[in-house]
């Protein structure tokens, strides 16, 4: 996909490295471990990168999350934590060092201390997981307590502090990171380059907003139901959300994640007019009256992703994923589920996921989870519908139509 760059008179005014410069940055390979909120920033990485002169096919990330990445190239480096998504970044840093044909020169894993979250100016913040964000620390421990891996490699170590909710503070933070490794940096050429990274990384969540948009105007058109992933972006991991998504899926009924739901004015207005008339919110994006301490980034879109699956009426069902002993997540736990079942919303969680997929159990509760859907989603999206008076900013399928199941 094609990302747009925003047009920018700062980026035309700064002078532009000579020759040898950007064909000296050319010859970098960038290795970015593909884990935790980079799930959810990897176009900003790319945009940004490919800004200063590297090549996007010269920016690598480490595969999925397995078992096998972990014993092939982490083992013996990994650090005492129950979080088994940042407990699994020895895999892939080790992937990254050992496990690659054409070797990296830079390891970047950034640590995220805020995120550029769609719910910015409607929530207290957007901070990342404390235990997500200092994760490059607590990895990079097991790389270097006998010897430093990634100097003994050629490989050049950075973990910066990135404050993505804040874009005014983003040059400094990465210029002050990356002055010395990338041949002939400037200040401003770093700000020009956190821009573009902005600009695609905007673009791309519009392109995903669009086509979740898209999959609700199908499943109202054809009277269809869907399902709904309220997880952290990590869950799209193979292998920490364990593809559970994908084993509905393969049911018939599309799949909607939380951090992706589109949020066309007209929409949430439908959805959300009663609430906002009542005084109860203050925006559609509001979420003070079910979590007034919305001060982490992915619980504030888990939070209302969960009022927007209570409320869309071809959402039928809300899977809730979550990993094992997580913190950020046990909280709201209740919260979550009376928000959806309070709905008439089919509400099935999997917690404590780690490392090994309990193929047995998942089969099961994914075949529960379709028999559910195939029997109560024509009256669940019929009782939605009908609390919701106003036309539908949808195209709708006409009333003669069933409303149809799966398959």
């Amino acid at each position: 996909m094609a990302l747009s760059r925003a047009p920018s008179s700062a980026r035309t005014s700064t002078p532009r490295p000579d020759a040898d410069v950007l064909a000296a940055r050319a010859k970098h390979r960038i290795g970015i471990p593909k884990l935790l909120n980079v799930w959810s920033t990897h176009q900003f990485w790319l945009g940004f990168f490919e800004a200063l002169g590297v090549p996007p096919n010269r920016v690598v990330f480490s595969g999925d999350t397995s078992e096998e990445q972990m014993r092939a190239h982490g083992r013996g480096r990994g650090t005492v934590d129950c979080c088994y998504p940042v407990k699994c970044g020895a895999g892939h840093y080790g992937e990254l060092v050992f496990g690659l044909k054409r070797k990296i020169d830079i390891l970047f894993s950034p640590k995220i201390y805020s995120l550029d979250s769609y719910m910015k100016g409607h929530v207290v913040d957007s901070l990342s997981c404390p235990r997500v964000m200092a994760a490059p620390e607590n990895i990079q421990a097991g790389f270097i307590k006998e010897g430093d891996v990634f100097a003994q490699n050629g490989i050049r170590y950075v973990a910066p502090l990135v404050t993505l909710g804040d874009r005014r503070l983003v040059p400094r933070e990465l210029f002050s990171a990356l002055d010395g490794v990338i041949e002939g940096l400037s200040l401003e050429e770093t700000a020009d380059a956190v821009e573009a990274g902005y600009a695609a990384l905007d673009a791309f969540n519009d392109a995903m907003r669009a086509k979740s948009r898209a999959v609700i105007e199908w499943c109202a058109r054809e009277n269809r139901p869907a399902i709904l992933v309220l997880a952290r972006p990590y869950h799209m991991d193979a292998g920490i959300g364990h593809e559970i998504e994908a084993d509905l899926q393969a049911y018939g009924y599309p799949i909607l994640w939380s951090q992706y739901l589109p949020t066309d004015p007209e929409l949430l207005a439908w959805l959300f007019g009663p609430d906002l008339a009542a005084g109860y919110i203050k925006s559609p994006l509001d979420i003070a009256d079910v979590w007034p301490s919305s001060y982490s980034a992915n619980t504030n879109e888990i939070l209302w992703g969960a009022k927007f699956g209570a409320r869309m009426p071809w959402i039928s069902a809300v899977v809730r994923l979550t990993s094992y002993e997580c913190g950020m997540d046990q909280p709201t736990f209740t919260p979550v589920q009376q928000i959806v079942e309070r709905s008439g919303t089919l509400f099935f969680s999997f917690q404590e996921l780690d490392s090994t997929k309990p193929a047995g159990s998942v089969k099961i509760r994914t075949e529960t989870i379709a028999y559910y859907l195939g029997r109560s989603s024509a009256d669940i999206i019929a009782k939605k519908r009908a609390r919701l008076a106003a036309r539908a900013p949808l195209p709708e399928a006409t009333s003669e139509e069933p409303v149809r199941a799966a398959g």
